[in-house]
């Protein structure tokens, strides 16, 4: 369904829901542009910058502001005695601007504690994963890269979030279960296999436990899932090799808001079939008034596929509901061969992101 019939139904179904309930709207956009400086491509390509794997948004020598430029739109029914309903429809110029809901779950709040949740929703592996694409959210143009190079990012199933004080702390946390069945994946299609390939995660089953105190926000989670692929040619389905996977999921992040300072921090492994993928990030900000200049290093490393960045860049809150960003990247993909990405390269991006 193309943007215009999409949107057209929203306002629809939000007319319908204004008569028994209350509904609450609200929006997020980035508008970003940005340009490979320099850089080594692969097999004598042109060198380019894949600044958004899950979403396949690649910078390259011209200036481009459709790769990162996005709007979303959420639309929440509260229904009374506990239950509301929530959808989010989401345009990205990686998608040629065809709008497509990310979000449709059902919500029940059994108490002050406890709410339950079922529909499709963001898989919560990351610390950035609920909001990935609310840039205004975070401190850089987008997560970092190689931190956040997962294919599967949303998912359809059940999930129950939770929120206790113990002493000084207040404990949150999220306990979900569901599958993704990805028909045509773009991140392995488009870019890494050139064949339309299915992925499939099923029994996803996650935990995610969230303390925060004052200036010190500590975030643990673990997910396991079983993996299969197939690849589609001429209207054929082949299995990988290795039929079916198990993966394994561990992640935590440390950060740190303390007066002027920020300390943004990840780590994470993936046990897949008994192969490791790590990845972390560290980045670090400071508040001069409304501009907050940042430095930041994020690694990927495996048995083949190596790459790591450093950005250096800032922010500039200019408005109670927007900021402007600027970002530098430096990119150097030491993967074996076969196994790199997308070579070395520095790019600049710039960009303003809001909240409505």
């Amino acid at each position: 369904m193309k943007k215009p019939a999409l949107l057209a139904l929203s306002i629809a179904c939000m007319s319908c829901f204004s008569s028994m309930a209350e509904v609450k709207i609200s929006g997020f956009a980035t508008v970003a542009g940005g340009k490979v400086l320099s850089g080594d491509g692969l097999d004598g390509a042109d060198p380019s910058f894949l600044a958004n794997y899950p979403l396949v948004a690649v910078y390259e020598e011209d200036w481009s502001f459709k790769p990162e430029t996005r709007m979303g739109l959420q639309l929440s029914a509260d229904l009374l005695e506990g239950l509301s309903v929530t959808g989010q429809i989401v345009s990205r110029g990686a998608d040629d601007f065809d709008a497509k809901f990310e979000w449709a779950y059902l919500s029940y709040r059994l108490n002050d504690h406890w709410t339950l949740q079922a529909g499709k929703k963001r898989l919560p592996l990351y610390y950035y994963s609920d909001f990935f694409d609310v840039g205004y959210a975070y401190l850089w143009l987008r997560p970092p890269a190689d931190n956040y190079t997962w294919q599967i990012f949303n998912y359809d199933g059940i999930n129950a979030l939770f929120n206790y004080q113990l002493g000084s702390w207040d404990l949150s946390g999220n306990l979900y279960y569901g599958r993704e069945d990805d028909k045509r994946n773009k991140l392995l299609s488009d870019y890494f296999f050139g064949v339309q390939t299915r992925e499939i995660w099923k029994d996803i089953t996650g935990l995610v436990l969230n303390f925060n105190r004052d200036w010190l926000d500590i975030r643990l989670t673990y997910m396991t899932y079983v993996n299969e692929r197939f690849f589609i040619e001429n209207g054929v389905s082949t299995p990988a090799s290795w039929g079916s996977r198990r993966g394994r999921f561990y992640g935590s992040s440390f950060n740190i808001d303390y007066n002027n300072l920020i300390v943004l921090t990840e780590l994470n492994r993936l046990d897949l079939a008994g192969e490791n993928f790590d990845t972390y990030m560290v980045s670090f900000g400071y508040r001069v008034n409304q501009i907050t200049p940042f430095l930041s290093y994020a690694d990927f490393d495996s048995e083949g596929e190596r790459h790591h960045t450093t950005s250096a860049g800032l922010r500039y809150d200019f408005h109670k509901s927007a900021a402007f960003k600027l970002q530098f990247d430096r990119v150097k993909d030491k993967g074996t061969p076969g196994y790199e990405v997308a070579g070395d390269s520095n790019a600049i991006t710039l960009g303003v992101d809001l909240v409505f």
